[in-house]
Parts: C-alpha cells; structure tokens; sequence
C-alpha cells in the first residue's frame, strides 16, 4: 500500500457526500447508506407531531463522530422503547457519523441536526459561534460530557516491535497511524497525548520543555504511514493490516480486542485524558418542532442505561457509579494529566492548530507526502 498523507480540509460538497445517514428501526435504509440532503432530513423531522402527549411520530436527527457508531446502535433502541411506553410516541432517527470535525461544519453548512455528540469540545463551540447553539450545553451534567476515554497504542499480537510508550514511536522503521487533525477530533486527542507526553517527560527531568515536546511530536509524525479522515478509518487501516501501531482511543482498542482482533493494548506511561461532549442544536430543534422529544434524548445519554453500553463498548464512564463498576477493566497511568495540563482547548487550539502553530510548522518541515 502506497503511504499518504491526506491533508487539508475536506470541501462541503465531500462532506455531506460522504455523510452516513440512517433511519434507525427502517429496513429500507441500511446502515452504510448514502446520507439524504440535509433538506430532505429536515423536512422529514419538521413533519413530526411537536408534542410527546399526541402520540404519532417524531423524528430526531443525529450528527455523531464516527466512533460512537456501535454505542448507538444499542442505545437508540433503548430509548426509542422508554418513550414509547411513557408517551406513546414512536421516535425514527435519522443518524449521520463521520469524523467530529467534518461533522461540525456539516452542521455549520445546513445538515439539520438535533444532537450532535462529538469528539471535542472545540467542535461544538464552533456551532455555538455561529448561532446554532443557544443554550448553556456546558451546564449539563459532566460539564456536558457524555464519555470519557484515554489516548492509547494499538500494536499488532505479541506487540512484535517492543512498543511499551510513544517514545517507541519514533524508532527507525516503526509505521504509525494517526487520523487527520484538519477533520478529526480524535486526531486532537492523539496529539494532544504525544505533545503533552513530551512535556510531561521534559518536566519529570527538571524542567517542562516546549521544544522537547514538539522534537517528540515532529519524530512521530516522520513515521506516521496514514493519515485517515477519522479514527475510525484509521482503525479500518490497522485492520487491513497496515503499520505497526495506531493511536486511537483506548475504548476502540478495547471494542477491537473483545470482537477477536490480536491487538495488544499499550498505556503510555504519560497520556491524555479524554472527554467527548453533546450539545442540542436550539436552531434546528426548533425549526423541527421536536424539542420535547430530543431533550429526552440528551438526557437519557447521562442515564445508567446509556453509561453501561457506554462502559460495555470500552468507554470509561462519566457516571462515578458506573464508572465503579466495570473500574477492574482499565488501567489508569501514573502520568494520565487532562486538557487542563495543556492550557485548556483555547490554549491548545492556539499554541498546536492554529496557522502557523506546531501542527503547521511540523508538516511543512516534513513534507508533503
């Protein structure tokens, strides 16, 4: 397979091309489908009954990152039987998945979505900018955190490189993936955990080192073999059988190994981690007249059901009772530090990518490839 690097933004017209959009319980649309115009989606949600007491249908939009794809496949059922008991209303939901920054500006540029569960809190606070959000999402419980997870390195059975920390990572002739930062938020995540890995280690020697942090960042991304519009198709390419080592969520790492995959695990001594908000976009929701019903949603996210399909698919869970529970199948490193220990998403989003900022400059050092 011939190494790439796909860099840049993807256009609106790929965007909402590439979306994946489905109705939820209808036969006639698999899972892979080709997502509908966003039009089409939002006359579909504007046609249905506004109150839960009348009964009827209603439909709620998803704009979702990719990874939480399997979570919802379990969770939306669940729902959708808990409101029909207690209203009688049958929900149909519409679900897109695609990389958290993509889905943002899908959203940004017309695709009509209720929810949007995304990667990172940057992703929604740039639907906020533009009007779209106009309630306090960040006053929901778990500051508005539906899952919590951490940066982890898949490597292949037996873990034949002798991989044990992202420092391994830098070795001559080590493939790495890593997903797209210009479309995905998890790739953030990624970055996030090497960036502050380096720090973290120029720290533990005396002093907490920019340039050190970003000499380990500019020798990773030297190995890096792919870089895949999303963590899920980063995932996709581990599974062909490309690189050595992927860096991705622990809890896709955790869903691979459970289904049969010879991955091994590795928790790097110092790593990030990570929160993954939601937020109900007010615009839309209105336009459809459906906020009953998608409030409802958004609340049964942070409810014990939800949280263990949640914890069941790998996620570590932000409810502390159900985070207690399945605590024995994670490993929680001695230097985990969170986005606090970077200067917080607006320090990060300044100091790694923006123009001009260590992501930009690492790739124009590198070279195009």
């Amino acid at each position: 397979m011939k190494n790439k690097k796909t860099l840049g933004i993807l256009t609106a017209t790929l965007i909402t091309a590439s979306m994946t959009l489905t109705a939820c319980g209808t036969a006639s649309k698999p899972a892979n489908s080709p997502a509908p115009a966003a039009s089409t989606a939002a006359t579909t949600a504007a046609s249905a009954t506004p109150k839960a007491a009348a009964g009827g249908k209603v439909t709620i939009t998803i704009g979702a990152y990719s990874i939480l794809k399997d979570s919802f496949d379990q969770i939306l059922p669940k729902f959708k039987e808990e409101w029909k008991k207690k209203t009688g209303q049958t929900v149909e939901f519409q679900e897109s998945y695609q990389a958290s920054g993509s889905q943002a500006t899908a959203i940004i540029q017309g695709f009509e979505a209720d929810i949007a569960p995304l990667s990172l809190e940057g992703d929604i606070q740039k639907i906020v900018e533009k009007g779209l959000i106009t309630n306090d999402w960040k006053s929901k419980p778990h500051s508005g955190n539906i899952t919590s997870s951490i940066a982890a390195i898949g490597v292949r059975e037996g873990n034949p490189k002798g991989i044990k920390d992202f420092a391994d990572l830098t070795k001559p002739g080590i493939e790495v993936l890593i997903p797209n930062p210009s479309t995905s938020g998890g790739a953030k995540w990624d970055i996030n955990a090497i960036y502050g890995a380096g720090l973290k280690a120029s720290e533990a020697a005396g002093k907490k080192d920019p340039a050190q942090a970003k000499d380990l960042l500019t020798k990773v991304y030297k190995n890096i073999k792919v870089l895949d519009k999303s963590g899920a198709d980063s995932l996709t390419t581990f599974d062909k059988g490309v690189g050595d080592a992927i860096v991705t969520y622990e809890n896709e790492l955790v869903a691979r190994i459970q289904s049969g995959k010879k991955y091994v695990e590795v928790i790097p001594q110092y790593t990030t981690s990570i929160e993954n908000p939601v937020a109900l976009i007010d615009k839309y929701v209105d336009k459809h007249g459906n906020r009953e019903a998608a409030q409802a949603f958004l609340d049964f996210l942070w409810s014990p059901e939800a949280q263990k399909v949640f914890a069941e698919k790998g996620f570590r869970s932000v409810d502390p009772t159900i985070a207690k529970q399945y605590e024995k199948n994670y490993q929680t490193p001695a230097g985990l530090f969170d986005i606090n220990y970077l200067g917080g998403w607006t320090q990060v989003n300044k100091d790694l990518y923006a123009k001009g900022a260590i992501w930009e400059t690492i790739l124009a050092e590198g070279g195009t490839k």
